[in-house]
């Protein structure tokens, strides 16, 4: 399997998650749970990492983090293996083996555009799950910790999501709280991603691959479309532009299929074919 690119600069922000091998539990108590804390907060410190939010789910853990270095890989590596070697050292019957199943997914994130949203997912996803019915009831992720219902970990920025709803602190842990709520149901904003590389607008895109080697700058032209070009979500086109220019945009600049624009409008991807018609004719007029 070939390496994923990773791009990676002082500053750069990644939504991450890491599953279990095989689906399997990497977490089998709160010794466990706490024990992966202590070792993030270790590699916050030496990897010079900002945390926006987390969540410890059974199988696997997201991440918000701002690298204020160029450490990503680095510091998964000190996460992961750290674990890795005090998970099947203190098992009842000493374990061998991988506990992470492959490499970790990391997704550069717009801070601008994405951040915020993504920090509400990332605390959301017990409730998606289905394994409490508010945020506030599950212990493993950063909202307790926002919301001021525990004291937050140095390495973990409330600072900077509660400043998104005003000055005044009081208030603006309500407002989060509300936030949260209102995005139970939504749309993933990574939903149609799968597995790409960066989330955000044109510019932030253009200005992220170019911290990429020349040669991996150039690589990138030689992956297919459709596992290259998908770099934002269907409804980022539709918000940025209007319904005929939008379909363009996602299928000749987003790598999305007529079928998938299809599933996305709750159309025939025959009609899909015609506004593509429409538009290539207007465009030569």
């Amino acid at each position: 399997m070939a390496r994923p690119i990773r791009i990676e600069y002082p500053g750069a922000i990644y939504h991450i998650t890491s599953r279990g091998n095989a689906q399997e539990s990497i977490y089998h108590s709160d010794d466990d749970r706490h024990q992966f804390l202590s070792i993030l907060e270790k590699a916050c410190e030496r990897y010079q990492w900002q945390v926006y939010a987390y969540c410890l789910m059974d199988n696997h853990y997201h991440l918000m983090v701002e690298t204020l270095d160029s450490t990503l890989s680095k510091g998964m590596r000190h996460l992961n293996g750290v674990y890795t070697q005090w998970f099947n050292q203190t098992r009842p019957k000493k374990r061998v083996g991988h506990v992470f199943q492959g490499r970790f997914k990391a997704i550069l994130v717009d801070k601008d555009s994405y951040l915020l949203e993504l920090c509400r997912y990332v605390v959301l996803n017990p409730i998606r799950a289905n394994m409490v019915e508010h945020a506030s009831e599950y212990r493993w992720s950063s909202y307790r910790d926002t919301t001021g219902q525990r004291s937050a970990q140095e390495w973990l920025n409330t600072d900077w999501v509660l400043s998104q709803f005003g000055k005044q602190r009081k208030r603006a842990k309500e407002k989060y709280k509300q936030f949260v709520s209102d995005g139970i149901g939504n749309d993933s904003p990574l939903e149609n991603l799968q597995g790409q590389l960066v989330l955000g607008s044109d510019k932030f895109v253009t200005k992220a691959l170019s911290h990429l080697p020349k040669e991996q700058q150039a690589s990138l032209s030689e992956i297919p479309k459709k596992q290259r070009k998908k770099v934002f979500a269907l409804s980022t086109y539709f918000k940025q532009y209007e319904r005929d220019i939008a379909v363009a945009e996602a299928y000749y600049s987003g790598g999305y299929s007529q079928r998938e624009i299809g599933e996305f409008l709750g159309c025939h991807y025959s009609t899909v074919s015609r506004l593509l018609k429409k538009v290539e004719w207007q465009r030569k007029t």
